[in-house]
């Protein structure tokens, strides 16, 4: 079964862009876009990619069939020649980019589209929708994830986002650190192992919390974890124990002061002999609650809105810029914005990272103005190559993709974020953790 097309999830300004450059004759010129951020949003010391294969899928879809053209046609969106050119429509340029789950920073040519102009442009709006989205979340994940430690989190934050986005966040949190989600569709598609057991509304149901506990106990075994704060908490604690015995998998406290709360739970599990009794907190925790709760007796975080919203920082700010075209003569030229505060580097590029004993120390990127090969243009034995090959010539690599290439993304993102300098750990909100340094190409 063919799946959905993508083709109308884009800015009607990419088509209106794609019919004048029909018209006058540009619109088979070879281009580079690229896709970058000029600072990174919130204040954040470091982003992490995360949307790669999501976006890949998606353009595999970019196609205009009868249903789509038919909508372009009857609210005169475009005119004939555009909707026979649509008609046609497959991406058959190339995308390099740094592989998902990677660090950026600002200038970091996190992709690098190139095909004719009307192929690579209007992929700008879906490129960017996904790219923003997914990197804000695997953001604010890996923030939660460094100020958690070794201790795991949940994602469960499906109900404070549109359900497609659930998804996505599922996943790019996955990616950043997160160990399990609530969301069985984010199970179904990538792979990552799903959690849950009852919310108030169960216990509420039953006579008694004592008849709600037996309940979930008969369902699911001891192993299970009970929610323990619908009445009174130290009651609640009491009867769980009373009703699943000392070997009662877990309790989950999702309301009051934690800190005192996890202490005072902790306190009363081991002297009611469940010392192996672990204990998840919820209640909109974000990075700074996590890491107020470094030193309380926790041992699992649940996060939910503060994650699917980027923690206060619900977009990565990437722009998706020309930088190069073919001229009339078929030479190439480096092009760029100029306008204050929003100017952007010309040239293709190639990015790599500078390493000092395994620590990174700068973001480099290497800028030619011509269209020769410059991805090994660095020979140091600290640099390490950012950009890897995710299309060519149309075809998709679909390593990338699917629930293998969340697994990838996720394994790449543990690796690369032990480069990280000690100043990069900290929450508060600073400059980039290294400075981002250009070189124009030999």
């Amino acid at each position: 079964m063919t799946a959905p097309s993508t083709a109308l999830f884009t800015d009607r300004y990419e088509l209106t862009m794609l019919e004048a450059a029909l018209r006058d004759g540009t619109a088979a010129r070879r281009c580079v876009f690229e896709l970058f951020t000029r600072r990174l949003s919130g204040g954040r010391r470091f982003g992490v990619l995360a949307g790669t294969g999501r976006l890949l899928s998606l353009i595999r879809d970019f196609r205009f069939d009868d249903d789509e053209l038919r909508f372009l046609r009857d609210h005169r969106v475009v005119d004939a020649a555009t909707l026979a050119f649509l008609q046609d429509y497959r991406f058959t340029g190339s995308v390099r980019g740094y592989r998902e789950g990677e660090l950026y920073f600002p200038g970091s040519p996190v992709l690098t589209i190139e095909g004719t102009f009307a192929e690579a442009v209007v992929l700008e709006t879906l490129a960017l929708s996904v790219m923003n989205y997914d990197s804000a979340v695997a953001t604010a994940a890996a923030r939660m994830a460094i100020a958690a430690g070794d201790r795991p989190l949940a994602e469960m934050g499906s109900r404070r986002a549109g359900e497609h986005s659930a998804v996505a966040a599922a996943r790019a949190a996955f990616i950043a650190g997160f160990g399990a989600t609530s969301n069985l569709e984010a199970g179904r598609a990538w792979g990552i192992p799903t959690m849950g057991t009852a919310a108030h509304a169960f216990t509420l149901l039953h006579d008694s919390e004592e008849d709600a506990f037996r309940s979930q106990i008969e369902a699911l075994g001891t192993g299970t974890t009970l929610l323990v704060d619908t009445y009174d908490i130290p009651t609640g604690v009491e009867t769980a124990i009373r009703v699943a015995g000392t070997g009662l998998g877990g309790v989950r406290i999702d309301s009051g002061d934690l800190p005192i709360v996890a202490a005072e739970v902790r306190a009363q599990l081991d002297e009611l002999g469940a010392a192996g009794t672990k204990i998840t907190v919820t209640s909109d925790l974000d990075e700074y609650a996590i890491a107020t709760l470094a030193a309380a007796p926790v041992d699992a975080y649940g996060v939910g809105t503060s994650l699917v919203t980027g923690s206060g920082t619900p977009t990565a700010g990437m722009v998706y810029k020309l930088v190069a075209r073919q001229d009339h003569d078929g030479s190439w030229v480096s092009v760029a914005k100029a306008s204050a505060d929003k100017s952007s580097k010309g040239g293709r590029k190639a990015a790599f990272r500078m390493l000092d004993h395994g620590t990174a120390t700068q973001e480099l990127i290497v800028v030619s103005d011509g269209f020769e090969a410059i991805e090994t243009a660095v020979e140091h034995p600290d640099a390490r190559a950012l950009q890897v090959p995710l299309i060519e010539d149309g075809r998709i690599d679909a390593a990338y993709e699917g629930a293998a290439g969340v697994a990838d993304a996720r394994a790449h993102h543990a690796r690369v974020r032990e480069e990280l300098p000690v100043r990069a750990l900290a929450l508060s909100r600073s400059d980039p953790a290294i400075p981002t340094v250009y070189m124009e190409a030999e």
